[in-house]
């Protein structure tokens, strides 16, 4: 099986300037949840890695968070989908961890946990710490233009990176790719 990695806000479902704080808040990019269930079905691992510096600030804390991800699961196992794990930076750039996109160290930890190689491993998100985070790890680093995308891809200049509309288009991508490989 194939790993793909994604970023959750912004990628899966509509991100906020003022955080995702609450299940109510948590609302997802149409066809997202389809398009992560047309991965399982095609024999992806889809694992999510998150910052969330919301929890350092005190927006919500651990139970909130865990109750988005319920919520986050309960639509995608409606759709046929699933998320084998979410993994979590609880800081904020102020603490200087090694989670933290644009830092590797989540991604990096998912590769160990997961005993996968990171080299050539899609990982796919909205903003330069994404990108810069799958580069730092080995990955492939992939850029949606769903939440800070757009704004992502004018920032690239002449940077070679894939990019999709959104999930489902990068999904499509995928899939195709594996079948004609």
């Amino acid at each position: 099986m194939t790993l793909v990695i994604l970023d959750r806000d912004g990628v899966i479902n509509h991100d906020s300037i003022n955080y995702i704080k609450s299940p109510d808040e948590w609302l997802p990019i149409e066809g997202a949840l389809q398009a992560i269930a047309r991965l399982n079905h095609a024999g992806f691992r889809v694992v999510i890695a998150t910052n969330q510096s919301g929890l350092s600030r005190k927006l919500y804390d651990i139970e909130m968070l865990n109750r988005i991800h319920e919520k986050m699961q309960r639509q995608l196992s409606e759709v046929g989908g699933t998320v084998e794990a979410v993994f979590f930076c609880p800081h904020s750039e102020k603490d200087h961890c090694e989670c933290r996109k644009p830092k590797p160290g989540m991604l990096l930890e998912i590769g160990e946990r997961l005993r996968v190689s990171m080299e050539g491993v899609p990982v796919i998100g909205d903003s330069p710490r994404d990108l810069e985070a799958a580069r730092a790890a080995g990955a492939r680093p992939i850029l949606v233009r769903t939440g800070n995308g757009a704004e992502t891809e004018a920032q690239l200049a002449d940077e070679k990176v894939e990019v999709f509309d959104n999930l489902p288009a990068a999904v499509n991508a995928l899939i195709a790719e594996r079948a004609s490989s």
